[in-house]
């Protein structure tokens, strides 16, 4: 064998041997961090989660009883201190509901801006009530849209036909919008027939649709 051949074989060992190195270390390092998570979920984060949901009991409560400005006093550092965590999100929606009481309007909305929550009933509501906080302070487009969000997201007969309701409302009444209302009337009488008996949508339809 040549010494080049000697040479070049060397030099294959050693590669192959730093991209098996290479590729160790990264299978390891994966490892490490799978670990480390899962450490950091039992040891922290479930924890907190618990103690999160503990906290926010005594400032429901409160809201439950309609005393506001309690709430509101036992709900701000329950948000601060579980940011996060459910009980901080459940906190902050709660939270912003009380502002809403005060009339703060721009607050409340900025509070659910910031809600995240995996519940399928709670996050239709979050964006039902920054559609409501939008009406309350005059911004009828974006109340309206919000509301078709809402009645579109995670589609059943209790919350789609009350906020496509909603929606009619705001368009006919304050955009002046009578196509667009009776769409959102139509959409309630042709899907979610309970809710249209309940509210004679019939009537609603009429009325919009003699304005076009």
């Amino acid at each position: 064998m040549s010494q080049t051949n000697g040479f070049d074989t060397i030099k294959k060992q050693f590669q192959e041997n730093k991209r098996l190195k290479t590729t160790t270390i990264a299978i390891l390092a994966v490892v490490v961090i799978s670990i480390g998570y899962i450490v950091y979920k039992q040891l922290v984060f479930a924890p907190k989660e618990e103690k999160s949901l503990n906290a926010i009991y005594p400032g429901l409560n409160l809201a439950a009883k309609d005393s506001t400005d309690a709430a509101i006093a036992a709900l701000e550092p329950v948000v601060k201190k579980y940011d996060g965590t459910k009980g901080g999100e459940i906190a902050q929606f709660t939270l912003a509901r009380q502002y809403m009481t005060k009339g703060n309007f721009k607050k409340a909305l900025d509070l659910l801006d910031g809600v995240s929550i995996n519940d399928t009933y709670t996050s239709v509501r979050v964006i039902g009530l920054q559609g409501d906080c939008y009406s309350e302070m005059g911004k009828f487009k974006d109340a309206l849209g919000m509301y078709e969000d809402a009645a579109a997201k995670n589609e059943n007969e209790f919350t789609s036909p009350e906020y496509l309701f909603k929606a009619g409302l705001v368009a006919e009444l304050e955009l002046k919008d009578f196509a667009k209302a009776t769409e959102m009337y139509e959409k309630i009488r042709d899907n979610y027939a309970t809710y249209a008996q309940q509210k004679a949508i019939e009537k609603y339809i009429a009325r919009a649709s003699n304005k076009k």
